[in-house]
């Protein structure tokens, strides 16, 4: 632990006006004004990964937060170059594309527009993702931490933050005056500016998000066909479905039917899944998997399959990853037409996997 004292002293300069208040308001102004702050804080040289400074406005956070670790760092953004060619441009793709991908902002369409374009919860998002790349700071601290999002928004992105600051064995203060985050962030420590104490709250599982799903219909898309990274078309014979959290629909999929003529799968229904698409605000929490493996489930008790064609790298590593889906064809061979894609006789390159988890007795 570091001890932090830090006094602030200012002149008041006599004017009509200042005079003013201490008879108007009955509140004796003096010569000078003083502000002092003395608290423990966790230095650098203890042992942890995530930290918080916390408190109401006004409370002193931003001031212990700079004395303990320094000045938080002001980006500037090109009004000129989109998102991708901001970010890192030292680094490989697949880096940065990580980072976006690690604090949710997947919505492939975003990254080609520049910085001032995008929505507040976007913006939010691409500047931790700049910290995770450029921030080379032991910690990274961040100020105001999700000040500007709204709560659901800040706290899907604070569960994505410690899950890529733990996984990178780096280090990460939140400097905010909301105190809804905690169970999202999971730090190992909370300085509450409002007591002056250090709390070490106990390390929990993120709160649970209440998820149901229905079949939808077709009309539903243009909700979600902007986000989508390909194509904002979809075929009319589409069988659509979606994912609600508090009864707002979050995540879609849209399956069209595979016809197999040969092989072990002939005759057998095999649904394909042509589009995935989380909205923004809700990226990070895997809902588009809880979508998909419910499906996956369901068609699997009727005795037929469902196939998924993932192309974006990210959300192959998740397939790769999750024990409910078998690679059937490796990422980077091109699919076929009937799917929507792009490329070489209309395909796309893409993996192919098929859902083999357990079966689910659920309908849709």
């Amino acid at each position: 632990m570091q001890a932090i004292d830090i006094v602030i002293e200012s002149e008041v300069p006599r004017t009509f006006r200042t005079s003013s208040l201490e008879s108007v308001f009955d509140c004796p102004i003096g010569k000078k004004q003083r502000l002092e702050w003395h608290v423990e804080i966790p230095s650098i040289k203890d042992e942890w990964s995530i930290g918080m400074i916390v408190g109401p406005s006004g409370s002193g956070k931003s001031t212990v937060m700079k004395k303990a670790y320094g000045d938080p760092i002001d980006w500037k953004w090109p009004a000129d170059k989109a998102l991708i060619d901001a970010l890192a441009p030292d680094k490989e793709m697949t880096e940065v594309s990580a980072a976006l991908g690690a604090v949710g902002l997947n919505t492939i369409p975003s990254w080609a527009r520049p910085f001032h374009v995008l929505s507040n919860g976007e913006q939010f998002r691409a500047i931790i993702a700049r910290h995770f790349l450029e921030d080379e700071r032991d910690p990274i601290v961040i100020d105001e931490f999700t000040s500007v999002v709204d709560r659901q928004v800040a706290q899907i992105a604070s569960n994505a933050v410690q899950k890529f600051i733990r996984k990178n064995n780096k280090r990460f203060v939140a400097v905010t005056c909301h105190y809804d985050i905690i169970e999202w962030l999971q730090p190992d420590w909370v300085l509450d500016m409002a007591t002056g104490r250090v709390e070490r709250p106990e390390r929990r599982r993120r709160p649970a998000i209440e998820v149901t799903l229905a079949r939808v219909p077709y009309s539903l898309w243009k909700t979600f066909a902007p986000y989508h990274y390909m194509s904002a078309d979809l075929h009319k014979a589409a069988q659509c479905y979606a994912a609600f959290v508090h009864d707002r629909p979050v995540s879609f999929a849209a399956l069209l039917p595979r016809p197999v003529s040969s092989g072990r799968d002939k005759g057998k229904a095999i649904h394909g899944v042509s589009r995935v698409v989380t909205l923004p605000d809700y990226q990070g929490l895997g809902l588009a998997f809880v979508l998909l493996d419910s499906l996956g489930g369901m068609f699997v008790n009727k005795g037929q399959r469902l196939n998924n064609y993932p192309a974006h790298p990210a959300f192959i590593e998740a397939h790769s990853k999750s024990d409910n889906w078998r690679q059937v064809k490796k990422s980077g061979s091109y699919s076929s037409k009937s799917m929507g894609g792009i490329g070489p006789s209309g395909g796309r390159p893409c993996g192919v996997y098929s859902y083999v988890g357990p079966k689910l007795d659920i309908v849709l």
